[in-house]
């Protein structure tokens, strides 16, 4: 669908030179001379590759639109991550390339979303927060808990984290997954 470059905002997925981007900035120019002009900094979906590209404010650029469909996580096996469909229970396999740093992540059960575009699977994404137990953590040294400091620790997925000093051995905690960064101590379930 055909869009004003006026009107693209961050987040927004366009193509440009054959390739499909997400817009990761834009900003507006009125120059004293000429027309006026958005700057965007482009991300490409599949490299990653940044563009930093110009568009005349009368130019249309075309903005598309992604299917989003929430899958069950199910079992990897070699390079490839099988997910089953929500509502019709069908099953598919992808390349964890797809899943991109987030593949670590992965649960068994855990809900992820896959982004579709015409009927070709362009990333996946797994939910912001996962609960995540601490394998091996130094120990606490007695009058340290006083400061802010944070001390390394490994996950039961073999990530390294910083956690508080008083997170020991077996603790479960939340990690949030875009960063890879301590969010807080789980809590108990009953």
């Amino acid at each position: 669908m055909k869009v004003s470059a006026n009107s693209i905002k961050p987040g927004a997925i366009i193509e440009h030179k054959t390739r499909l981007w997400v817009v990761v900035k834009t900003m507006h120019t009125k120059p004293g001379k000429g027309g006026a002009y958005i700057q965007a900094e482009l991300k490409d979906i599949q490299s990653g590759s940044k563009l930093n590209e110009r568009f005349r404010s009368t130019e249309d650029v075309e903005r598309v639109r992604l299917d989003e469909i929430q899958y069950q996580y199910l079992f990897t096996e070699g390079n490839l991550v099988t997910l089953m469909d929500q509502t019709t229970y069908e099953q598919i396999t992808l390349n964890d390339s797809l899943f991109g740093d987030m593949l670590s992540f992965l649960q068994d059960g855990m809900i992820v979303t896959a982004s579709f575009y015409e009927d070709k699977p362009i990333s996946v994404t797994v939910p912001d927060t996962v609960i995540m137990t601490i394998v091996e953590a130094e120990p606490v040294v007695k009058g340290q808990t006083a400061s802010s400091s944070y001390k390394p620790a490994t996950l039961d997925n073999g990530l390294r984290i910083m956690v508080p000093p008083h997170i020991a051995e077996g603790t479960k905690v939340v990690v949030n997954t875009a960063d890879c960064t301590y969010a807080e101590r789980a809590k108990e379930q009953d």
